[in-house]
């Protein structure tokens, strides 16, 4: 792996913090983004144990999110119609927003977080609290074998895609469908997001670079499609090579082929990007100056893992933002990783409380303009840094 981004000491993105440990030494590493030019993964150097950030206190809630919602709404009704699946496995089922569009007999969830699991048992939803390897792939599917596997921005938190990948191939059946969903790296360049690497998103993955990983478990992509959540990624449907149901569509070509264009499999256009990353951080830290030289009053808003890259590799804390408005139940009254800003419990913005807003939840834009109207229109304004920084 040749490294081509260093993001510097980052926290655990999801270890929000409780007053009463404001004052204990937090564990940091190194966030450095590398790439690998045999089978163009990139993923970040430094892995952290996965039970270190998937545990009982696990923070993101999938359900609590609109946008999440509708989207998980939508693909089930799609599924259904075109694959009429009898047996489901979701890898990462989180607190089964995808899982209750379905008959609880005819899915099993997967989520190795024992607090998210819990939610989804209570429904009465076959929920195992482990994680996805071969073992538990043959403990799921000993009488019969998924004809569709679904899994979203899950597997791009998993280290081994070795154990991932013969797994699922071991649970399909041989007809079966594999959906995965994950952030689009090459979005991800394009928009300059480096807030997509932190400690959970060991990879961010490309089409090229799937396309490499699933040769060797004789699975191919079949279709493509370019959705909008997490600020751009792909859903890819993925077959058995043996099945012949599903021919390979027109846009798994126009997919790798507008990625080749971009140069996802050239170590130089890494560079380039870690080069507008630095001149994005200059850019930003000048923003907030700017702003508070005027003693304008900034809150953030959505403390995301996302906003954690970014606040620790600018050094944007206290000093910048007075507190955080956020929705999670968890995060309410805890602190930000790192840069320490206190999280409370969201209510709608106003101008007579606050004059600018740093977009922590960039990638929920849509949602979160239509919710602040108002604000809007009484001159409120909001900072981002995707794709550049600027007031808007």
């Amino acid at each position: 792996m040749k490294k081509f981004l260093n993001l510097g000491l980052q926290p655990l993105a999801n270890s929000y913090i409780k007053k009463k440990n404001l004052k204990n030494k937090e564990k940091k590493f190194k966030l450095e983004v590398g790439f690998n030019n045999k089978n163009y993964l990139v993923s970040i150097a430094n892995i952290i144990p996965k039970e270190k950030m998937f545990n009982n206190e696990y923070p993101y809630k999938s359900s609590e999110s609109k946008t999440m919602n509708k989207s998980f709404k939508d693909l089930t009704k799609k599924i259904k119609k075109k694959y009429k699946p009898k047996f489901v496995i979701e890898i990462g089922s989180n607190d089964g927003v995808f899982l209750k569009n379905f008959k609880k007999n005819s899915i099993v969830g997967v989520e190795p977080c024992e607090n998210l699991a819990k939610i989804t048992r209570k429904k009465k939803y076959k929920t195992f609290s482990e994680y996805w390897n071969l073992k538990l792939a043959k403990k799921i599917t000993s009488v019969k074998k998924a004809n569709l596997i679904y899994s979203a921005n899950t597997l791009s938190h998993i280290k081994n895609l070795d154990e991932i990948f013969k797994a699922i191939n071991y649970a399909m059946s041989k007809n079966g469908v594999l959906i995965l969903e994950d952030p689009s790296l090459l979005e991800c360049i394009k928009n300059v997001a480096y807030d997509q690497f932190y400690c959970e998103h060991i990879y961010v993955f490309s089409t090229i670079a799937l396309k490499e990983v699933l040769k060797k478990f004789d699975l191919q992509i079949f279709d493509i499609e370019n959705i909008k959540t997490h600020g751009g990624s792909n859903r890819y449907y993925i077959k058995k090579k043996i099945n012949n149901i599903y021919k390979i569509k027109n846009n798994v070509k126009k997919e790798i082929q507008k990625e080749l264009k971009f140069g996802l499999h050239k170590f130089s256009t890494y560079k380039k990007f870690e080069s507008k990353v630095k001149k994005s951080k200059k850019k930003l830290l000048n923003t907030f100056l700017k702003l508070k030289n005027k003693e304008i009053k900034i809150i953030g808003y959505g403390a995301t893992a996302k906003s954690c890259t970014v606040l620790n590799y600018c050094k944007i804390g206290t000093n910048f933002i007075d507190y955080f408005y956020d929705t999670t139940s968890y995060k309410i009254g805890r602190y930000l990783p790192g840069s320490k800003i206190l999280i409370k419990k969201y209510k709608k913005l106003s101008k007579k409380n606050v004059d600018v807003a740093f977009l922590g939840a960039w990638n929920f834009k849509k949602e979160i303009f239509n919710k602040e109207k108002n604000f809007i229109k009484e001159g409120g304004k909001f900072i981002t840094h995707v794709p550049v920084p600027k007031i808007i």
